[in-house]
């Protein structure tokens, strides 16, 4: 069941769109900002609200990279892994993510506190390589930065 707020905020959305489908995106961001992921109740329970069908809200979900269909961490860390980055050292970052993190891309630290992607293209190429905690970017960094980077969350 959705919240006055969720509702609300929703509302919000889509009021800025023509459609509710195209208001979707924003609605399933709302509803993840409050959730931390978007749950099949959750996708249920919107859809009703939308007056959309759960295959229609579905398909978007899994296409966009920002909603989240599966638990995540407090924090989200994206590598990109474009050529620029593969060519600046995107795998050396990658392996000592790995290794200082304990985990894979897909994966979740056990205490929850990241969860690690790759991302196709974080659109920094002349800082490569590129990678991005929430919100926050980070450029050319190097494996040896990564125990500082993470400290600070």
């Amino acid at each position: 069941m959705l919240s006055d707020e969720e509702k609300k905020e929703i509302r919000a959305e889509q009021e800025m769109f023509p459609t509710n489908q195209a208001a979707s995106i924003g609605a399933m961001l709302v509803l993840q900002k409050h959730r931390g992921w978007i749950s099949d109740d959750t996708l249920a329970d919107l859809a009703d609200f939308l007056q959309l069908t759960v295959d229609e809200l579905d398909s978007v979900a899994t296409f966009y990279d920002k909603i989240f269909r599966k638990p995540v961490g407090d924090h989200i860390i994206r590598v990109c892994d474009s050529v620029s980055c593969w060519i600046m050292g995107y795998e050396s970052l990658r392996d000592q993510l790995y290794q200082q993190l304990q985990i894979k891309f897909g994966e979740t630290t056990p205490d929850h506190k990241f969860t690690l992607l790759p991302n196709v293209c974080l659109g920094d190429c002349d800082h490569a390589p590129v990678m991005m905690i929430d919100d926050r970017l980070y450029r050319n960094v190097t494996p040896e930065e990564l125990v500082q980077i993470l400290s600070d969350y």
